[in-house]
């Protein structure tokens, strides 16, 4: 090979080289630059917390100060949203079967009290939790038991 073709190979990758420096450092510019919009968004999460439930639970700060405040604005658009297509009571319900099924202390716990306040009953309750552990049995026999899907599906006035 040339002197020339080596030189120009050369000035090539350095010229490839460069352009790939520059594009990383216009990221790098770019991440940091969005940093403190981050940092906006945890603050007014924290703020909207506060606004919304007297307080700050001590766990929300040890959450990820990058997840928080999407996770703030899904809980307070689905779970604490009246604006919904389920009310609050059937969701908090909901919540309390599940967690129940995970098994979940501190959700069972402030899920009942949710419910409470959303005005279940204890016999709701009760039944809510009845009636996730008997969809927990039998989900435990029909995948146990290896039952046929499509013959479940007809059996039981589907398709």
């Amino acid at each position: 090979m040339s002197a020339y073709l080596k030189l120009s190979s050369a000035h090539s990758c350095l010229r490839n080289a460069s352009a790939t420096v520059l594009a990383a450092a216009c990221a790098l510019t770019l991440a940091l630059a969005a940093a403190p919009a981050q940092a906006d968004d945890y603050d007014a999460a924290i703020k909207d917390i506060q606004s919304t439930m007297g307080g700050v639970p001590s766990f929300v700060k040890q959450f990820p100060k990058a997840g928080l405040p999407g996770a703030w604005a899904e809980v307070k658009a689905l779970q604490l949203s009246d604006k919904t297509a389920l009310p609050p009571k059937v969701k908090s319900l909901i919540s309390l079967a599940v967690a129940a099924q995970i098994p979940c202390s501190y959700c069972i716990w402030s899920d009942t009290q949710d419910a409470k306040r959303a005005g279940a009953t204890d016999e709701e309750i009760q039944e809510a939790v009845a009636v996730a552990a008997l969809t927990r049995h039998w989900s435990t026999v029909f995948n146990g038991m290896q039952v046929d899907f499509d013959t479940f599906k007809k059996e039981m006035g589907g398709e």
